[in-house]
């Protein structure tokens, strides 16, 4: 390894690909390109895995930005020769037309990417694009329905105040105590006494109560392994509009292990909220243990945050790691627990869904309702469904596809 002097075509390419992260949505700013070229000076280019981890290292700060990083540098430094060569450090100028493309590569980073087009030619799309708009849905309209994973960085920044903009009904249910009210159906003894020993006994005036209506606990199970991906990320928005918009709401994430975030969710700004939950969670982006974390939770929280008839949003594509072990009791027990349990699952934006997998389909035997969950429509469509009343504890529905 060797120190390399920052000469102004190598200084270039690497503010060049600090700029494009930037574009793919991570927060790189100035600072951090500062540290990136220290970097680079420091460990050299003779080896390409040096110049990979110098550059994540100071580029990147949370788990989740890591895909996009891993995808953006193998595009961004895709010259095999660049390393060998400490003397020819310019790149080629990126074009569109050769960018890789397809489903392994995030639609961000293709995005990213085109910024390096000339300007005539991205004018020339802004036009066409403003003619044929003319026939076409609204910008908004299209981006409801559009999925998740097929966002963009810009697409993703306007869904997240989309989210945070959403209007979230509420569900009211009576509960055990009673309020005091004018035209109550319930006579209230004890007010009744005590205004008529305060009036000397001569008038006896009844006192009426009803029954207090409060919104019943919500408490989110959401899977964050690496098949739900872009999902969990965008889903914790969501569920941070909803622990933020009212009481006794709470959020668990697993995938291996179960672990509670209602805590990291309260804070007054939402990016601070996200960051808190990514690193209090060690198992992001792993594998997806359901039956064992279902386990953990009717153990330790059930009795704790599902009293007076809790709803339970169960978000997770079903692929467990075990094959269903001890899933389908689980579920039972959960589905007992509870006033609604509804199951939110992206795998549904495909027509023809069926729980295949073993652990899918002991899941879907437990569940009232079943939604999707990929896109800002399925999200307002679970806001209006939240508002809505669900059977009663005790009480058992059945979910059919198709």
């Amino acid at each position: 390894m060797f120190m390399v002097a920052m000469t102004g075509a190598l200084a270039a390419n690497v503010v060049a690909f600090a700029r494009v992260l930037r574009a793919a949505g991570l927060p790189v700013g100035p600072e951090r390109g500062l540290r990136a070229l220290r970097a680079v000076e420091a460990v050299g280019v003779e080896r390409r895995d040096d110049l990979y981890w110098a550059l994540h290292a100071t580029l990147v700060d949370r788990r989740d930005q890591h895909a996009v990083f891993d995808q953006a540098f193998h595009v961004f430094w895709r010259n095999p020769d660049l390393l060998k060569k400490a003397m020819g450090l310019m790149l080629p100028t990126l074009r569109a037309d050769l960018l890789p493309r397809g489903p392994d590569l995030s639609r961000r980073v293709q995005e990213a990417m085109r910024l390096d087009r000339p300007a005539r030619e991205q004018h020339r799309e802004a036009v066409e694009v403003a003619v044929e708009a003319r026939l076409a849905f609204s910008a908004e309209e299209v981006l409801r329905r559009k999925d998740f994973e097929q966002m963009t960085a810009a697409e993703l920044a306007e869904a997240r105040r989309l989210i945070a903009a959403m209007d979230l009904a509420r569900l009211t249910v009576p509960t055990r105590r009673f309020a005091p009210a004018a035209r109550g159906a319930r006579v209230d003894l004890r007010r009744s006494f005590r205004r008529t020993v305060r009036g000397g006994g001569e008038v006896i005036e009844l006192a009426r109560a009803t029954r207090r209506q409060r919104p019943p606990p919500i408490v989110a199970l959401c899977d964050i392994s690496g098949s739900m991906g872009q999902y969990a990320r965008i889903l914790l928005r969501f569920l941070y509009a909803l622990t933020n918009d009212r009481d006794r709401v709470h959020v668990f994430l697993f995938g291996t292990r179960l672990s509670n975030v209602t805590r990291s969710l309260r804070r007054r700004d939402i990016d601070e909220a996200v960051d808190r939950v990514a690193g209090d969670v060690p198992d992001w982006d792993g594998g997806t243990r359901i039956g064992q974390c279902l386990e953990a939770f009717n153990r330790l929280w059930s009795r704790r945050v599902l009293g007076q008839g809790g709803i339970v949003l169960l978000i997770t594509d079903g692929l467990d790691r075990d094959a269903g072990a001890d899933l389908e009791r689980q579920m039972e027990r959960l589905h007992r627990s509870c006033r609604r349990l509804i199951w939110l699952n992206p795998m549904l934006r495909w027509d023809g869904y069926q729980p295949r997998a073993r652990g899918a389909a002991a899941m879907i035997r437990h569940v009232d309702d079943l939604r999707p969950v990929h896109n800002l429509d399925s999200l307002q469509a679970l806001a209006s469904a939240l508002s809505s009343a669900g059977r009663t504890p005790g009480e058992h529905g059945t979910v059919r596809l198709g």
